[in-house]
């Protein structure tokens, strides 16, 4: 079992999710957050004042998958959040040692 994380812009929340629904994902964790990487952030003017933006607004999305799936979810992150410019996000994927379904009790691949 794994566990994928993929940091993508916020815009691009419904097309990843809908991509990731395509290659047979059932559940998904979302947060709001926010970071930089190598842009480094940008400057905004708001009423004339000049100020930097460091941390930009980004989204969270975490799956828990088997063996199986991971390169689907993968490639279906790569090819909906991908715009090829800087801020496009990261996918990290993590290997998972227990999973436990609250309900049931169930463990393993059976809770995912």
């Amino acid at each position: 079992m794994k566990k994928v994380e993929c940091i993508v812009r916020p815009h691009l929340l419904d097309a990843v999710k809908t991509a990731l629904q395509d290659v047979g994902i059932v559940g998904m964790s979302v947060s709001e957050v926010k970071g930089f990487g190598r842009q480094k952030g940008h400057t905004e003017t708001y009423r004339g004042s000049e100020y930097k933006v460091e941390f930009l607004p980004k989204v969270k999305i975490e799956v828990a998958v088997s063996e199986e799936l991971v390169e689907p979810v993968v490639e279906a992150v790569l090819k909906t959040a991908k715009t090829g410019k800087f801020g496009d996000g990261k996918i990290f994927v993590s290997a998972l040692e227990e999973v436990v379904r609250i309900r049931t009790g169930e463990r393993g691949e059976g809770a995912l």
